[in-house]
């Protein structure tokens, strides 16, 4: 099971934390988040050090499907029911501004960076469609109702979004990544005040972002009831249709679809990590019916950060943390929400950045997610079981598509032998 990026591009390995040094920020993490703080810091003239636990861009982001786009399902008519409409624009605003952001780093880099058009189809709920392009009216963005579709099966509408983006974000983020002070296979164990903890060193720093997909650090921020992780399954299939545009079923239910080269790649299954799925068994299915000869060449497992309010986090790590930053709780949509990276820089660098408010990691928590979140993690922490989880001891399940034991409550994962897998555990499972 390889994600079909890693095949394209050769990562520089980095070498692992001997000893203990300073500087003036940590980044805890070496996906996505964690090179562009490093990158936009870099450029800042503020010196930075990245402390990736693997290798860098082999965990949630090489399982990317790699589309930029502001168009995150049908999020603004609810957004503008929840927040209001102002606060939707400025979502939507923040969101295109990350777009061009990508566009103008990806000028001079070979990462396969093509303008494309996205899309949210439904099979069978038309009205939604028209509620989101009335929504997006609202707030000032033109989209489109497209009856008709280049996808392989019926489609009942799509909102078009018009100049959205794909790319290769391993090539991108290798060329990014060169040039910074990066430590691999050092993985952060604990944090004493603003030093860092490995197995064999340390780094004291003046400020610290945790960008580890999932926040490591209990004491403060209430991650582990603000978010979940949902899983979802992969494919890339040869010889089989391709697209011009990027594609989203309005159900979770529903396929993802996007074109690289000669590759269909195909995304399907989404549910709670920890949760019984169909796995790839749905992709198959689809390959079957709609694409006849079609060969899956490489499948994977993508996780992703699941917040009360579908609006990501980014930001000081708590109120109480003036010194810790985090970007975090990405909703799927990593790729734009990475850009995040920027809202944090402008902090620690002291320049004003007008999203500050609306992605606070200290905003409201009162959601019903919250509850149910809560729900889950009571239901995990007394389901009986020899077999629990070192970050908060909820009792794991087993994931047979991917032969690992998986926590319903937070989204660790362990290889059969107890390796540690994903977070928010920093441990490996004992025997």
């Amino acid at each position: 099971m390889q994600p079909y990026w890693e095949t394209t591009v050769n990562m520089k390995k980095y070498p692992p934390l001997k000893g203990d040094i300073s500087t003036d920020v940590l980044i805890i993490g070496g996906g996505t988040a964690g090179i562009l703080c490093g990158y936009k810091l870099k450029r800042a003239g503020v010196s930075c050090v990245i402390a990736e636990a693997d290798r860098i861009c082999r965990g949630v982001t090489s399982g990317t499907t790699a589309k930029i786009t502001a168009q995150h399902g049908l999020i603004y008519n609810r957004l503008i029911n929840e927040f209001g409409t102002e606060k939707a624009r400025m979502y939507l605003e923040a969101n295109l501004n990350a777009l061009e952001s990508y566009r103008e780093l990806c000028e001079g880099i070979d990462c396969g960076f093509e303008t494309a058009d996205s899309f949210v189809y439904t099979i069978d709920e038309p009205r939604k469609i028209e509620k989101e392009i009335i929504a997006l009216d609202k707030i000032g963005f033109k989209a489109d109702f497209c009856k008709e579709t280049e996808l392989p099966f019926f489609t009942a509408g799509a909102v078009r979004f018009p100049k959205q983006a794909k790319f290769n974000p391993l090539k991108f983020l290798s060329a990014l990544s060169d040039g910074l002070e990066i430590y691999e296979n050092s993985r952060v164990k604990e944090l004493k005040g603003l030093t860092a903890v490995t197995d064999s060193g340390s780094i004291k720093a003046k400020k610290i972002i945790v960008a580890t997909h999932f926040p490591i650090i209990n004491r403060h921020g209430l991650y582990f009831m603000k978010m979940y992780q949902k899983r979802s399954y992969v494919s890339a299939f040869e010889n089989a249709v391709t697209v011009k545009g990027m594609y989203r079923d309005e159900a979770d239910s529903g396929f993802s679809f996007r074109s690289d080269g000669e590759f269909l790649i195909v995304g399907s299954a989404s549910a709670r990590t920890g949760r019984k799925t169909a796995g790839w068994a749905q992709n198959f299915k689809f390959a079957e019916q709609c694409c006849p000869g079609a060969v899956q060449k490489y499948f994977w497992a993508a996780e992703d950060c699941i917040t009360l309010d579908g609006v990501p986090y980014a930001g000081n790590y708590s109120s109480a943390t003036p010194d810790l930053y985090v970007t975090t709780g990405f909703n799927k949509w990593g790729m734009t929400s990475a850009m995040a990276a920027e809202l944090v820089c402008d902090m620690i660098t002291g320049r004003e950045n007008p999203y500050r408010e609306l992605f606070s990691p200290s905003r409201s928590i009162m959601r019903k997610q919250l509850f149910v979140n809560g729900i889950s993690a009571v239901g995990g922490l007394v389901t009986p079981t020899a077999k629990r989880c070192p970050h908060l001891g909820c009792a794991l399940k087993r994931n047979k598509h991917e032969h690992s034991w998986d926590c319903p409550c937070h989204g660790s994962r362990f290889s059969e032998n107890g390796k540690l897998l994903d977070g928010p555990a920093t441990e490996d499972k004992k025997p």
